[in-house]
């Protein structure tokens, strides 16, 4: 079985400028999308992370797998939130 890098215990997967968090054999998961950046001390951060909590069930249309959505203003906001929606239930 591959590893991934994980979060509070929950893998984190990135895919360009998409990041998924959660298992895919688990209902949810959470699908952060990054927005704007910036750079702080030489490395570049993001700005804007667009999320969507998402049923993994694909016999369900994809615009009906989201089950909520948020934006936050910065990576640590957006993993905080994502793991108060499907962390808590592991």
């Amino acid at each position: 079985m591959a590893k991934y890098f994980e979060y509070k215990g929950l893998p984190l997967v990135r895919k360009g400028n998409e990041l998924y968090y959660g298992s895919m054999g688990d209902p949810e998961v959470v699908m952060m999308q990054l927005g704007g950046k910036k750079e702080v001390g030489g490395i570049e951060v993001a700005t804007k992370v667009q999320l969507y909590r998402m049923l993994t069930d694909e016999s369900v249309p994809v615009m009906q797998r989201i089950t909520k959505t948020a934006v936050k203003p910065s990576l640590f906001e957006a993993l905080d939130l994502a793991y108060d929606w499907i962390g808590h239930r592991n």
